[in-house]
């Protein structure tokens, strides 16, 4: 048995599950314990996740025990759309705009379960976010950009054209200097990297493109990818000539 699995039968036996999911937390700490969260949103119902998520940030701050409550709580919320209640999908959309980053986290791996079952339901979906504020459209970004879920052609181009459309939204914008533009410049930081992997034959022009921008953040997203061995090692990539562009 792996440790989700051990961590499942240790939950199902607990009398108390929100105490288990506290002690068990992982936090405070730099990371927390993502295989409970997991354990969780296989073995909850939703009465349990509903509880999970009013643990809301006046009540638990960042990186505390509690938090991870709500944590679970919105992975539960992706187990339950995964398992075709698409009609929680816009309670879910409002963890997006989560002040705590543990919390947005939990939103993008609750979206991923859904991925692994329908991944062509959540491309559709995540349009309606990559056109919604800045922490909806860095959730739709990270749970597309995860390299597990981009193994068919139609669907990466998709997750291309949504990074595409997130990027555009970027230039010469007048939020440029608010917490959450940066927050959604960061996770761009690396999506476009992975995106570009899964597909490289359409990725890399469309990346090329973008290398020639001029706007500052966007240059910024650019010279973070360059970074990633993922990126360097593509065949056909002229990474001296971007790097030189970035600069």
């Amino acid at each position: 048995m792996g440790k989700v699995d051990d961590l499942r039968a240790a939950f199902r036996a607990a009398t108390d599950p929100e105490a288990f999911i506290t002690e068990h937390s992982g936090l405070p700490g730099p990371r927390g314990n993502l295989e409970l969260a997991a354990a969780v949103a296989e073995e909850g119902d939703e009465a349990l996740f509903r509880r999970l998520v009013l643990w809301t940030s006046d009540r638990a701050p960042v990186n505390t025990p509690e938090e991870f409550l709500m944590v679970c709580g919105v992975v539960g919320f992706g187990a339950l759309v995964a398992h075709g209640r698409l009609g929680l999908l816009p309670e879910l959309r409002t963890f997006a705009s989560d002040p705590r980053w543990r919390t947005r986290e939990g939103v993008a791996m609750a979206l991923q379960r859904w991925g692994k079952v329908d991944m062509g339901g959540l491309v559709t979906e995540m349009w309606s976010w990559a056109d919604g504020n800045r922490l909806e459209q860095r959730a739709a970004a990270a749970a597309l950009c995860e390299p597990v879920l981009l193994r068919d052609e139609e669907q990466c181009r998709g997750v291309l054209e949504i990074l595409d459309c997130i990027t555009r939204s970027m230039e010469g914008a007048p939020d440029r200097r608010n917490g959450d533009f940066r927050v959604l410049r960061k996770g761009l930081g690396y999506c476009w990297s992975v995106a570009v992997a899964a597909l490289p034959e359409v990725g890399i022009p469309v990346l090329g493109e973008w290398m020639h921008g001029t706007d500052p953040d966007v240059r910024w997203v650019m010279r973070e990818n360059l970074k990633k061995n993922r990126l360097l090692r593509l065949d056909g990539a002229p990474i001296d000539e971007w790097v030189a562009l970035t600069r």
